[in-house]
């Protein structure tokens, strides 16, 4: 029964986080609609000033595909296992040599920091 509910506890979470992302990209893309009236308008009278807000007026922030993104992000950074300030997981790792598996934590010794390195493998 837990089940049904937490797609729904989460979208609660998320939601506030989410909408004020989207405020922000529909901010962004006023300040480059913005600019580019003043460019117009510069452009026709010859006097108006005012300072580069954005790169590129051709790529719109506040896009069906940008929000679809964010909210991917944050749904990703709810969910993830390691958070700030709480124990690291302790998630199986399996050794090259002979393929044995065992926990990160399982190779920490007392009074010893465990220091992980992931390097390429190619």
């Amino acid at each position: 029964m837990m089940w049904i509910w937490l797609p729904l506890l989460v979208c609660l979470v998320l939601l506030p986080r989410f909408l004020v992302v989207a405020v922000i990209l529909w901010l962004l893309d006023f300040l480059c609609i913005r600019k580019r009236v003043f460019l117009r308008m510069k452009a026709q009278e010859g006097d108006a000033i005012d300072p580069s807000l954005c790169i590129s007026d051709s790529n719109r922030l506040f896009s069906l595909e940008s929000l679809k993104a964010v909210w991917h992000g944050h749904k990703l950074d709810f969910l993830k296992a390691a958070h700030l300030g709480h124990r690291a997981p302790n998630t199986e790792v399996v050794q090259l040599e002979d393929k044995r598996r065992s926990r990160i934590l399982d190779y920490a010794k007392d009074k010893r920091p465990l220091i992980l390195n992931f390097g390429s493998c190619t």
